[in-house]
């Protein structure tokens, strides 16, 4: 088992949680409840890392954070270092290979709010922020609480597009799933199969306790 891989792939999974949570939680609602032209293509933007192959993806974003690039070049005087094959570039790319991950439950799961629910709070004095903290959230939890589960176990089994932006410097941005592939090309089968086997495991959890909530949203129960 590489101990330092799980280390970056667990880092960088929290890491990713912690920051989409709240830019998810904001723009899921927005589309799941607001109507503004280009809406549709917003809703596209998001769903683009679903269809985009990630080496594709992966190109781009390399490119987008290059020193000549406006992204690249701007991180680069703020913090004296690059985007590109470091932890914070895989951080970056991550957030953005993620979002429909973070995004969509939460889109569905305030879709999924009665508007009357919404009309009566109004009705009964409670602002549009008490509204959201009293009466949405309650409702809308196991949306939030699938899409953190997805985004985590998505990130720590993404590979195309952390390779790309990234490489492989261990204890920098060598994940486990590269280090799977690493250990493939060295013929090392034992040690790629109990990190294939970990990550089988949480993506098994992960699924599980999506549909979970999935079930008990419908008031179905477990």
């Amino acid at each position: 088992m590489d101990w330092t891989a799980l280390a970056v792939s667990l880092r960088l999974a929290v890491f990713t949680c912690l920051l989409l949570l709240p830019f998810g939680l904001w723009l899921g609602r927005t589309l799941a409840v607001t109507r503004f032209r280009g809406r549709v293509l917003c809703e596209a933007l998001v769903a683009l890392p679903l269809v985009m192959p990630p080496t594709v993806l992966g190109f781009y974003l390399m490119l987008s954070f290059g020193a000549d690039s406006p992204l690249g070049g701007l991180w680069q005087r703020l913090t004296g270092e690059g985007l590109n094959f470091t932890f914070s570039g895989i951080l970056l790319a991550s957030l953005v290979v993620n979002l429909p991950f973070a995004v969509q439950p939460i889109q569905r799961a305030f879709e999924n709010v009665p508007a009357h629910l919404r009309e009566a709070a109004w009705c009964s004095g409670l602002s549009p922020w008490q509204t959201l903290l009293r009466i949405e959230l309650p409702l809308a939890w196991p949306g939030l609480v699938s899409a953190m589960a997805l985004t985590f176990a998505h990130t720590l089994g993404e590979f195309g597009v952390i390779l790309m932006v990234g490489g492989s410097i261990d204890g920098e941005t060598r994940t486990l799933a590269i280090s799977i592939y690493d250990r493939v090309q060295a013929f090392d089968e034992s040690g790629a199969s109990q990190m294939s086997a970990m990550l089988l495991l949480v993506s098994f959890v992960t699924i599980g306790v999506v549909y979970a909530l999935a079930r008990r949203n419908r008031g179905i129960g477990v």
